[in-house]
């Protein structure tokens, strides 16, 4: 009788442990993050046609041009596997490249403002618009990450599944950071002064 009370006890106990949870929230967060990643494939797949016909339409400011070219470069070149996912390090430097060329582009974009032709060149005014929704795809994307993350974070850290956490060595993930949050507190100045 006491043996059947002990294994009801302890079946009723392996209910709540969350293993299979860890399982299905693992899986989402690294499905979450492949979209991520794909998101910013189908950036760097489209910056190499944009500078080709800014390149190609004006005169440019050949440094932007550079710093684009070599952010897309350092973007690309970073190894990314699932366990970066559990690296806080190598995650920061993926978040750090990856935030280094959305600067680049922003850049790119302000300048381009700059030369009436470029603005008017219907391939540039394509490429724009695809660059704009790729990055608004990576927002969402992001987002989708952010919240796999915390669903998965919570389970870590809640009881009793914090008990198979740490039985099974689940660790919290990371979640995407903001590089400098001094620097995106302050709005930004708008200046609607006239040319000279």
């Amino acid at each position: 009788m006491k043996r059947w009370l002990l294994l009801l006890l302890m079946a009723l106990s392996l209910t709540g442990c969350g293993y299979n949870d860890f399982q299905r929230l693992d899986e989402e967060t690294r499905s979450a993050w492949s979209e991520v990643l794909n998101q910013y494939q189908r950036r760097a797949d489209l910056v190499p046609n944009l500078v080709a016909t800014v390149k190609g339409e004006a005169n440019f400011e050949q440094e932007t041009l550079t710093k684009v070219v070599e952010a897309r470069a350092k973007a690309t070149s970073m190894q990314v596997t699932p366990e970066t996912l559990n690296n806080p390090e190598a995650f920061a430097k993926f978040q750090q490249a990856q935030g280094e060329l959305s600067s680049a582009l922003s850049r790119l974009m302000v300048v381009s403002e700059r030369y009436p032709d470029l603005k008017a060149n219907q391939g540039f005014r394509d490429l724009r618009v695809q660059l704009e929704g790729t990055e608004n795809r990576i927002t969402v994307a992001r987002n989708r990450y952010i919240k796999s993350v915390q669903e998965y974070n919570v389970l870590s850290r809640s009881f009793p599944t914090n008990l198979t956490a740490m039985a099974f060595g689940y660790k919290p993930k990371a979640s995407f950071t903001v590089q400098n949050e001094a620097q995106i507190s302050t709005p930004p100045t708008v200046d609607f002064g006239t040319k000279k």
